[in-house]
């Protein structure tokens, strides 16, 4: 477990912001209450999504089981991948350790709630993205940090 520190720690830090986040909306906001942080670019709003990214499956009656168990087959995933990494691929410990944080911070939302808290509206002007959450950016960024390994690695292949 030593050598898996960093996917662990950043896994952990990245569970505990993302349900404190999620915990304060729930108890300081009205559900659709919207809180302009950056006129007409960045407002806090109080969403409940039950489908996938985009609301995708919201409406569909098996979403709920079928989340719940992508989720835990991603989470047994990324836990087989980690154990593959050597002690040295840092880049890929924290990437894994944050979308490990956002798998699980997800996850509980469905368990617990049936649906997951978003709240982190960026747009511009009426041209909204869809909210998300805490647990969405540490796996956006996560994969992102993964690509961004998997091509420093390839690059280092080809030039050795």
């Amino acid at each position: 477990m030593v050598r898996f520190r960093l996917a662990l720690l950043t896994a952990g830090f990245g569970l505990v912001l993302d349900q404190l986040s999620k915990l304060y909306i729930d108890r300081t906001f009205h559900l659709y209450e919207s809180v302009p942080v950056l006129d007409n670019f960045f407002h806090i709003t109080y969403i409940r999504n039950r489908g996938a990214a985009f609301g995708i499956l919201s409406d569909n009656a098996l979403r709920l089981p079928f989340f719940i168990i992508v989720s835990i087959a991603a989470i047994i995933g990324m836990i087989w991948y980690l154990r593959q990494l050597r002690a040295d691929q840092h880049l890929s410990q924290l990437a894994l350790g944050m979308i490990l944080s956002g798998a699980v911070g997800n996850l509980i939302d469905r368990v617990r709630l049936g649906e997951v808290i978003d709240f982190i509206d960026v747009h511009w002007y009426t041209h909204h993205w869809p909210a998300f959450n805490v647990a969405d950016s540490a796996i956006c960024v996560g994969v992102g940090l993964l690509l961004l390994e998997s091509w420093r690695d390839e690059r280092h292949r080809h030039q050795s």
